[in-house]
């Protein structure tokens, strides 16, 4: 199932009951399949438009974020990533602990696949507090490690 209908199918179908209802009360002389109809019409209607406005009101980008917290920030590396961990997955885990400002996972620059691990930047407050609740736990069936990470060394 494509993730916008699975996202928005539980909307579609309450806005769906929730019109059939006031159709019924305005005009009960209305026949039932006339109302089901009309549910499914306002609600196919409404429920993309409602959407797109909450996401654009929701979705902040990265400089946003950035911008908005500007106390002192950490990074965090974080390995033994599964594959198939995506950005969002990862910053939702870290986001349960504390304050994150960016994630990036490493990909393999010829094949363009993950390569399990990644950088988490952090607000500086809460970095060790996330990396003694992260490190050693289990995360889409793969044991983290979460360290602080070290600058890169020039070859």
């Amino acid at each position: 199932m494509f993730p916008t209908l699975r996202a928005t199918l539980p909307y579609t179908i309450a806005v769906a009951i929730l019109a059939y209802l006031v159709f019924f009360l305005l005009d009960p002389a209305l026949p039932a399949p006339v109302l089901v109809v009309l549910g499914v019409l306002l609600s196919g209607v409404l429920v993309p438009i409602l959407r797109d406005v909450k996401g654009n009101a929701i979705n902040l980008s990265d400089d946003m974020i950035q911008k908005m917290y500007e106390g002192e920030t950490a990074t965090l590396y974080v390995g033994n990533l599964p594959y198939r961990a995506n950005e969002e997955a990862v910053q939702h885990l870290f986001e349960t602990k504390g304050v994150v400002i960016n994630v990036r996972l490493m990909k393999d620059r010829q094949t363009g696949r993950r390569r399990g691990f990644g950088f988490v930047e952090v607000a500086a407050k809460d970095a060790e507090k996330m990396i003694q609740a992260l490190n050693d736990t289990e995360f889409q069936e793969r044991t983290l490690k979460v360290r602080e990470a070290k600058e890169r060394q020039e070859a």
